[in-house]
This record gives structure tokens, sequence and C-alpha cells, in this order.
């Protein structure tokens, strides 16, 4: 037992022994979960952050002893559906991690949680489903075919067929299918001159995203826009298929690693090449920071790629420090309620779109640093929608703090769902807008 009460080092993270004999094997995981459980009990500090912990503590205190060794083991599962993956917990609140003695890393518990009970083919077909992005994707691009699907989400009638049939809430909200991917009609660049700066590579690839280049391909072009109006040379990743991610909440990690050898190859070369790579939806960001690099520690190119993966923001902010950056903004855009998503705080690369959106002349930023609730695929499902709306709450009303002008969120998913969980409680309707969409309106191009 350590004498000592917490960090006092910031927080580092062990590779996911994944392929390892003791992974899969249930005992052994809930003999992890007994000894982790009882920690998270005798401290409580994340109890604000998701579902996870107060399902936790309220098995401890309904417990017989009131202890962790008063829960019934097959209620652990009920605290392992409560997390997705959002590592805001490890990241930002738990005293406990690495290098500390006691070695928490919750939220990789609960991925050996959902591994195993894929493992076990305990994963339903909607799961299945909605995890399978670029299978969904096949629907895009074909417009009476998107025009149909679309139409058809939109009906009350059909989504109640889809909840009874597949447990997708008729509430929540979906996105729509474009009728023309952002891959097949993103421009060529410009032939640009590379100017290196000291902190940044001149030359841009971008791995656009299953729902940039299969929902909303207008954010894609905007990143476009932006890098021919700062003279920065860009080419679209080769190949591309899912980030893995999806998957990834799903436990099913043997999908994650065929995703990861159809992108890694195509991705390490562009980084060999010196490239700077950007993926403008954070959870892809983060799934080849730090997910694929801690499944895959000994892979040269996973941490090639990793060292060469940038937030488009992450990468405009540092371009600036070179100043290699335009900052001939056009048009103020008032007052912009901004909200941080979870999967960009844990990158430990700071507020970036606000430092960029601060540039702006005349513009406000009313910054929300919290969990929209959506998390993915978590936020749709009949049995958890209401929840994700209850952790949301507290962000639907501080971003309508201000009268905004817009609300943006560098998560796209959660900015719809802020939307919707402002126009339900009744708050200041404003227009949502993607942070990129928002720099190229400044810029006025």
């Amino acid at each position: 037992m350590s004498n000592r009460e917490g960090n006092l080092e910031a927080p580092t993270r062990h590779p996911l022994d994944w392929k390892g004999d003791d992974f899969y094997d249930e005992a052994s995981l809930n003999k992890e979960m007994e000894r982790v459980f009882d920690i998270c009990h005798g401290c409580r500090r994340c109890v604000s952050l998701c579902g996870s912990f107060p399902t936790l503590f309220d098995l401890v205190d309904n417990s017989s002893t009131m202890e962790v060794d008063g829960v019934d083991i097959k209620d652990f599962r009920k605290v392992v559906d409560q997390c997705y993956l959002c590592d805001v917990c490890y990241m930002t609140k738990c005293p406990y991690t690495p290098p500390h003695s006691w070695n928490l890393d919750f939220p990789h518990l609960m991925l050996r949680a959902k591994a195993v009970k894929f493992k076990k083919g305990e994963v339903g077909l909607r799961d299945k489903f909605l995890s399978n992005t670029d299978g969904l994707g096949m629907f895009a691009g074909i417009p009476i075919v998107t025009r149909t699907i679309n139409a058809v989400n939109g009906t009350k009638a059909a989504r109640k067929l889809m909840e009874d049939a597949i447990g997708v809430d008729r509430n929540a909200w979906l996105p729509g299918f474009a009728s023309r991917k952002f891959r097949s009609g993103a421009s060529p660049s410009a032939a640009h001159p590379v100017r290196n700066g000291a902190l940044t590579p001149g030359k841009v690839a971008i791995y656009s995203t299953c729902y940039i280049n299969f929902n909303e391909p207008g954010i894609g072009h905007d990143l476009l826009a932006i890098l021919d109006h700062n003279a920065i040379p860009y080419v679209l990743v080769e190949k591309e298929a899912c980030c893995g991610m999806p998957k990834l909440e799903q436990g099913d990690l043997e999908s994650v690693a065929e995703k990861k050898n159809i992108n890694i190859p195509h991705l390490a070369e562009l980084a060999r090449e010196g490239y700077a790579i950007l993926a403008p939806i954070p959870s892809c960001t983060l799934m080849y920071k730090q997910e694929l690099p801690l499944m895959f520690p000994d892979d040269e190119d996973t941490q090639l790629v990793k060292e060469a993966m940038w937030d488009p923001f992450e990468y405009l902010v540092s371009r600036n420090r070179d100043g290699l950056l335009r900052t001939d903004f056009k048009e103020a855009l008032g007052n912009v309620s901004y909200h941080v998503p979870c999967h960009a705080r844990v990158q430990n690369v700071g507020r970036k779109t606000a430092d960029m959106l601060q540039l702006v002349p005349d513009t406000k930023l009313n910054i929300v640093e919290r969990c929209s609730g959506h998390a993915g695929t978590f936020g749709v499902k009949k049995e958890f929608h209401a929840t994700a709306m209850k952790i949301g709450k507290p962000v639907f009303k501080a971003m309508a703090n201000n009268e905004p002008d817009y609300i943006s969120s560098d998560c796209q998913l959660a900015g719809h769902h802020i939307e919707q969980g402002m126009r339900e409680a009744g708050l200041e309707r404003a227009e949502m807008a993607h942070p990129l969409s928002l720099l190229r309106k400044a810029y006025g191009i």
C-alpha cells in the first residue's frame, strides 16, 4: 500500500497488452476490476465525469457490506457499459495513474472488459452495425440513395421502426449522408512552394476521416480552403479506411488491427516524406496519437505516424508561431460558444482551437470544457440516450451564455448533440458551425 497521496508527476501510460495470455482471462479481469473499483470507491473524485462512477458507487453503497466485496461480480458490467472511453478520468482526474504505485488505468481496464465481452460473442448486431463506419459509408456518394435515406431518417415512423428493430433512440440526432464524398470532390492543391518552419512541416497530408468523407464533406473543403489561403500544399492520403475508434469502443481489437494494417503503411510513407498529417476529427487524431501506438508499441511505422499526426488547429497555431500563417481576417465572428471535446482535451496539446479563433478581431469566446455526453455511438442508443442528454445538460446551459452568434465544437457529433440539447431545453438558439468553417468564414474565403 502506497503512503503517497496521488502523483506529483504527469500521468504516463503502459502499452496495452492485448495479445498477452492474461488479457482475455475473465477471472483475472474480475480480480483487477475488484482492485481498481476498491480504490475508486475510496477516492470518488471522478463521480461527475460519466455514468460509470455513479453506477459503481451506487452498487457499493447499496450492497450488504457497503464495500466492493459486497457487489455481485455480474454487476461490474453495468459499470463497463457506461464507459465510452473518453479518457478524461485518466488524463485529468485520477491521482493514481502510473507512475503511482497503484497503477490505475480505468479506461484501459474498461476496454479490456469490453474486449472480453466481444470475444465471448456478447456484442449485439446493433453495436456492430453502428461501428461499421466503412460499411455505412457505402450509402454516401449516391444522390438518390442518400436523399432517400436522409428523408426516411427524418420521419417519426421510420425512427420508431429503427428504435424497435435495432435500438437506436428515436429522438437522438443522427448524421445524414452526403450526396458526394469529400475524397471524390476535393480540389487538388495549387503548386505552392514548400516552406518548412522551425515547428511545422511545410506540406500537409489530409486523412479525411469517415465522418468528413461520408457525412459532412464541407468541413473538409473548409480545411483545404484554409490551407490554400495560407499557401500550404496538400495531398489526400492515397487509401483510407476507418481509424478504428468505433471498433475500439466495442472491444473489437482484431478489427482495429485490420484497419491499422490498411492505414498505417500509407500514412507512414507520407510521414517519411516529411508531411504533417492532419485529421479534422479529434477521435481519429487521438487514435493515431495514442491508442494505436499503445496497442502496437513495437511497430516502427505506427510510432512514426504518431509523431507526424496533428490536430488541424495544433498545426495552424504552430504555423503561426513559425511566422508562416496569414492573419488577414476579413470578418468578425462575434460571440462564439466553443466546446472543447474530450478527445481533444486528452491529446495534451492545449486549447489550440481557442488560441486560433482568438486571433480573429472582434471575436469573443465562451469556452466550455466539459463532456457533452454524446460519445460516438453511446448517445444514439436507446438505453443510453437519456443519460447522454443528462450528462450534457451543464454543457447545454453553459454554451447558451453570452448570447452566442455561433456554437462550435471540434467534434461535430458533439456539436449537433449540443444543438439538440439546447433546443430541447429552450435555450438561446445560435448557428452551429465547426471551428474550421468559422475560420474559413473569418478569412472571407
